[in-house]
């Protein structure tokens, strides 16, 4: 059917249910409240104890099927926990059996009655009586079952998590991991902390923000693009282990793995090192699989591959997933920034210039000839170790130690004062984190402010309240923030971020 004939059979349809509605609506008055004994899951699970004690069952859900039988109906009933198939038989409801062809594939009900098993061997509700909770007014789209149109299933997300049961477990299981990351950090003492989404000065990172206005103040402010200056803030005034869980805002480009609005934790402790991090970061993914697999092991397809395979003597293209099997139960493997980048680059990225940067850049086709902005010396840095080192990690790994001149908020190194203690933890490719031994010397850390800005490095700022509290003393401190979104995508084998953000951003509809 085309797009056009679509829409015009969804109107008719939607001017078939407003009648029925009308007629409903007359004769029957929908409940506030539904009281369910049972889910569905429970339903299939109790059976053989329901069934023996022909015990009386009240569920509720969403019709996506009828198939009608003589003076009978069977009606697949769905939850949030499953399916569990509804008989319908004249015989019992008498006029309310008539009622059901007010009824339509996506109305929701509540119906009571008991269990038993057809002759197929599926689980069934014998309906004894049943109430009609609310009516869909639209369709459910042609082919629901596997809905695939990234668009819709983007922009109606909804119907997506209706036709996709992997969507819905995905979402879910997201939820899950929010709630066990949270658990993690607090059974280890941290203490949960907000700090401002909106900010005077944007700081903790150096990325586009997006900007706002408060009338009250007459001050232009910011979307935080990092919860860092405040949590540090938090450490300099006592509260020793601290993590937040929120909202962060780049106003930046769109991919598999970037969105502009992402969830981040960040949390900082104490008279701790990066080292102290690193055993930390493997202590979490441990938890975090066992918790939800009950196994240390798990398998991401890091990357698909298309392969011309013919079938039925037609030439077809078909997506090959390349997995990865991934240990958490192992220490993490750990390489060096710079030793990882200077065998790609045949020389020191210590010693090397911004034209020698660039050179390479365009041999290897992350650079354009002709392009009005060039990066700076640090974006040209993280792209050429991006496409030349971190493409090929596919083991749980910290590279460690990143040049000074990349991070402005991370400790010297205690044995290279030209490098930083600094690890990104990286799976499968996908950078999911960033953890210093914090800087916490405010002379060096307003220099290194300084020497940002002299450098005319895109969106570096100077927050003068920060280095003033860094006076007031911090103590040696290790912090790190971790991307939720990413981590879920590792946890629940998904190509893309947006499969896992519930309502990723899109263009807004013209017309």
């Amino acid at each position: 059917m085309s797009e056009k004939n679509s829409k015009h059979h969804d109107q008719d349809e939607r001017i078939i249910r407003l009648k029925k509605l009308e007629l409903l609506k007359s004769t029957t008055d929908f409940p506030y409240r539904f009281d369910r004994t049972h889910t569905n899951l429970d339903i299939i699970t109790n059976f053989d104890e329901l069934h023996k004690q022909n015990s009386t069952v009240r569920v509720a859900g969403r019709i996506f099927s009828i198939r009608e039988h003589g003076k009978t109906k069977f009606v697949d009933l769905y939850d949030q926990t499953g399916k569990v198939q509804l008989y319908f038989r004249k015989d019992i409801l008498s006029d309310l059996y008539d009622k059901l062809e007010l009824i339509d594939i996506g109305d929701l009900i509540g119906v009571t009655g008991e269990v038993f098993k057809t002759k197929a061997g599926e689980i069934t509700i014998l309906v004894k009586s049943y109430q009609i909770l609310n009516k869909s007014l639209r369709p459910l789209p042609e082919k629901w079952h596997g809905l695939t149109d990234i668009e819709t299933r983007y922009r109606q997300r909804y119907l997506d998590l209706m036709a996709n049961p992997e969507t819905k477990r995905i979402i879910l299981m997201r939820s899950e991991i929010i709630r066990l990351m949270r658990k993690f950090f607090e059974e280890r003492g941290f203490i949960e902390i907000e700090t401002p989404i909106l900010q005077p000065i944007y700081g903790g990172a150096s990325a586009k923000p997006f900007e706002t206005y408060y009338n009250v103040l007459e001050e232009k402010m910011f979307l935080r693009i990092s919860d860092e200056l405040y949590l540090k803030r938090l450490i300099i005034g006592g509260i020793e282990k601290v993590f937040e869980i929120g909202k962060d805002f780049r106003n930046e480009g769109v991919d598999r793995f970037h969105n502009p609005e992402f969830t981040q934790l960040e949390a900082y402790e104490a008279y701790k090192d990066y080292n102290d991090m690193m055993l930390l970061v493997e202590e979490l993914f441990r938890f975090l699989t066992y918790s939800l697999y009950q196994t240390y092991k798990i398998t991401y397809t890091y990357e698909y591959k298309t392969e011309e395979i013919e079938l039925d003597g037609k030439k077809q293209t078909v997506k090959i997933p390349l997995n990865h099997e991934l240990d958490f139960s192992k220490p993490w493997r750990k390489i060096k920034f710079c030793d990882a980048l200077n065998e790609k680059l045949g020389f020191n990225i210590l010693e090397a210039s911004y034209e020698q940067l660039k050179k390479r850049a365009l041999e290897v086709g992350i650079l354009e000839k002709e392009t009005s902005q060039e990066p700076d010396i640090v974006k040209l840095i993280d792209k050429l170790f991006s496409h030349l080192v971190q493409k090929n990690i596919l083991d749980p790994t910290f590279v460690i130690d990143y040049p000074k001149i990349t991070t402005p908020l991370a400790r010297t190194h205690r044995e290279n004062s030209l490098l930083v203690e600094r690890f990104e933890p990286i799976i499968c490719r996908i950078e999911i984190g960033n953890a210093f031994s914090e800087l916490n010397d405010p002379i060096e850390q307003r220099q290194r402010f300084e020497d940002q800005l002299k450098r005319q490095e895109k969106y570096a700022t100077l927050d003068a309240d920060f280095i003033t509290a860094l006076e007031y003393g911090m103590p040696p401190t290790a912090g790190i923030g971790l991307g939720i979104d990413r981590i879920v995508m590792i946890l629940t084998n998904a190509e893309s971020i947006r499969e896992v953000i519930p309502f990723p951003q899109l263009k807004p509809l013209k017309g």
